[in-house]
């Protein structure tokens, strides 16, 4: 019935309202002409539980590649073994600091209103992984951080644990798809930490983790080879290195390999931070026109808002709901 594609026609008429409506139709505009998208996760959307909608968009074909932080990479796995041991905080406005610690001493970390809680998530996916990352040095073989969370859940050895359904795993449906990912700053995650404390401790070498220059290499020869048969358009949800990070390869294309390159075809942010002095988040898209990422004709929205509440918005519109 298209219920909720009818009701942001009837009423999503203006400002950040309408930019989300012609966002969403210019990105089934892009899909329509066959060409590819990436979309960027930045901020805690994992845990904002974004797999219910965002994994169908991937089954559907509707997202082409991924890039993303290292926890919204780890945060959707704990989120699928280890759900049930979350706990919601409305009121965290009035936690005051002995609340907070807590929340530490029962190892519950909180992202806003949600806490996540580390015991359960980590006993169930740190072994695991640990072994997937020995039998790669074991080996000599050397994955994307994204390849090992892969080779995790296809090996199947998670699903005893599964608290929701698999189906509202992006991760998950991203692997079954085996679409292509990345995931820049991966230490900065708590998987990460615990990698680098298998490297301290003499149990693992450095060498064994790809890195983000495998990445970038990976994402320049992804994009020359996807350019040459359809352009390429680029959603992303916040800011920061999910986004500016894969953004910046066709500029290294254009000027430092001085490759002849399509720029990317559509730009769509749905982000809460306002413009302001030197933010990368808070540009407004023409100034990406500078660095040699868009041109003056790309189909360019920037949408003000909760990125929790709009992209769920623009996902439904563009799987026709």
């Amino acid at each position: 019935m298209k219920s909720i594609t009818n009701f942001l026609e009837t009423y999503f008429l203006h400002f950040n309202a309408a930019a989300l409506v012609d966002a969403a139709d210019e990105y089934n505009l892009q899909l329509a002409k066959g060409n590819k998208m990436m979309i960027t996760l930045a901020g805690a959307m994992s845990t904002a539980e974004i797999g219910k909608i965002l994994a169908e968009m991937i089954r559907q074909d509707k997202v082409h590649i991924i890039s993303c932080t290292g926890a919204n990479l780890e945060e959707d796995i704990m989120n699928l073994v280890a759900h049930d041991h979350y706990e919601r905080i409305p009121n965290y406005r009035d936690l005051t600091p002995e609340n907070e610690n807590d929340l530490l001493k029962r190892q519950l970390n909180r992202v806003t209103d949600t806490c996540i809680p580390e015991e359960e998530a980590f006993r169930r996916i740190q072994g695991n992984i640990e072994r997937f990352w020995k039998r790669a040095e074991d080996h000599g073989e050397r994955y994307l951080p994204h390849e090992y969370m892969y080779q995790l859940l296809l090996d199947g050895c998670l699903k005893e644990h599964y608290q929701i359904d698999p189906k509202d795993s992006w991760v998950l449906a991203a692997a079954e798809k085996n679409i292509p990912m990345v995931v820049p700053g991966w230490e900065d995650s708590t998987l990460g930490n615990i990698f680098a404390s298998n490297c301290i401790l003499g149990k693992l070498t450095s060498t064994t983790m790809k890195s983000g220059i495998d990445y970038m290499t990976f994402l320049a020869q992804w994009y020359t080879d996807t350019s040459k048969s359809s352009s390429i358009g680029f959603f992303q949800i916040g800011g920061g290195i999910a986004g500016d990070f894969p953004i910046c390869v066709v500029p290294m294309l254009e000027q430092d390999l001085e490759r002849p390159t399509p720029l990317w075809s559509y730009f769509c942010q749905i982000s809460d931070s306002t413009t302001s002095y030197g933010s990368y988040s808070g540009a407004v898209p023409n100034e990406k026109i500078t660095w040699g990422k868009l041109a003056i004709e790309t189909p360019k929205y920037i949408i003000e808002s909760d990125a929790t509440i709009v992209a769920p918005l623009i996902f439904a519109k563009i799987l026709g709901w």
